[in-house]
């Protein structure tokens, strides 16, 4: 196949560049190369490897870019939960005008097979039981309780403490940041564009991706990459809540294969299919952040009980989808990865608030 991969010279991008070539795909790389996302302007595309240098709002720029292409990985996109409501424009505009823009141009060109980068934001909360009431839905977290240090959800019918376990794709999606509502809307695109065209999406629901040239020093950047960066500033990793918080770390290169995977496995044409990426082994942000610095030789964590209040709990995936029907599954261990994440080269990125990046993306 020839396949576009957009925001493709960044963090996740690049790796699946790699993989997709490795495959034995032609690639072609569509990214706006912007200073907010490459301090330091990546080296050059792969041998081999067109590069075009533009914005996935850019409607002349993208229809171009897609002359003689079979697929798409559309990974360009704006991530995190941002500094404050005032970034909702710059998400909402590159995440969702410009998948609509790339949609419509794939629309236009003949373009029929997606891979779209989404993310475990859409879920909220992630999947809990009360002993009492079976599986349960807690809604958002107070100020009052998380101020309190009460930082598990309770039941919301009779309060009582809550087990956490491993959210499936059929999950009610329950997206609590501007970020999260546009990852949501970027897969509803995605699949009224499969209706109208009988094209065939697939949406990768990545959880906590990490590894090697994820971006530093930067607030719009995931957990783990702060804690990497404060490590290389010689500073302790500053962790929030009590640290408890579950989550599922998966490195980038298990991502890449995913997307690889993806792309050339049969899909049913005219609707959209939703996979959660993750390792299928929860870990805990405390246990990341102490793994981290074990490794790096860097200063123990401090817990901070500070809070954010677009911050869930739990969030952890059950991958089993994507293992049984696309024959995927996470390669490289939590110890292997955070061993290797902890030495491993940063990638430069802005501190100053960016506009629409494309190609980092870390939840």
């Amino acid at each position: 196949m020839h396949v576009l991969v957009t925001g493709g010279a960044g963090f996740i991008g690049s790796r699946i560049v790699d993989e997709l070539l490795t495959a034995g795909h032609d690639v072609r790389v569509l990214d706006a190369l912007l200073p907010a996302a490459h301090r330091v302007p990546p080296a050059g595309p792969p041998p081999g490897v067109e590069m075009v240098t533009a914005d996935v709002r850019d409607r002349d720029a993208v229809d171009g870019a897609l002359r003689g292409i079979d697929a798409v990985c559309h990974q360009a996109a704006m991530v995190g939960l941002g500094k404050d409501f005032s970034d909702a424009p710059d998400y909402v505009g590159c995440n969702d005008l410009g998948t609509a823009v790339l949609l419509a141009a794939m629309a236009g060109r003949g373009v029929r097979r997606l891979a779209l980068a989404g993310s475990m934001v859409v879920y909220g909360e992630g999947r809990y039981a009360c002993a009492e009431h079976g599986v349960v839905r807690p809604g958002p977290r107070s100020v009052e309780a998380l101020t309190a240090g009460r930082f598990e959800p309770p039941c919301p019918h009779c309060g009582a403490a809550l087990s956490p376990g491993l959210v499936t794709e059929d999950a009610p999606v329950d997206p609590r940041s501007v970020y999260a509502a546009t990852k949501l809307t970027q897969e509803h695109l995605a699949a009224a564009w499969a209706r109208d065209t009988g094209g065939s999406a697939v949406s990768l629901r990545y959880h906590n991706v990490y590894g090697p040239g994820m971006p530093r020093d930067t607030p719009y950047a995931g957990v783990a990459s702060l804690f990497r960066s404060a490590l290389e500033r010689g500073e302790a990793p500053k962790v929030f809540e009590d640290g408890g918080q579950r989550r599922d770390f998966v490195h980038v290169a298990d991502v890449a294969a995913a997307n690889a995977v993806a792309l050339a496995a049969p899909a049913p044409g005219g609707e959209l299919r939703a996979y959660n990426v993750g390792s299928g082994t929860p870990h805990t942000i405390g246990e990341m952040a102490a793994a981290l610095a074990a490794r790096h030789g860097g200063l123990a964590p401090v817990v901070t009980g500070g809070f954010r209040l677009g911050d869930v709990r739990h969030i952890t995936a059950s991958s089993a989808a994507i293992r049984a029907e696309l024959g995927w599954t996470s390669r490289i261990g939590f110890a292997d990865g955070m061993a290797e994440f902890a030495t491993a080269p940063l990638r430069a990125a802005s501190a100053a608030r960016p506009g629409p990046r494309p190609g980092v993306r870390v939840s």
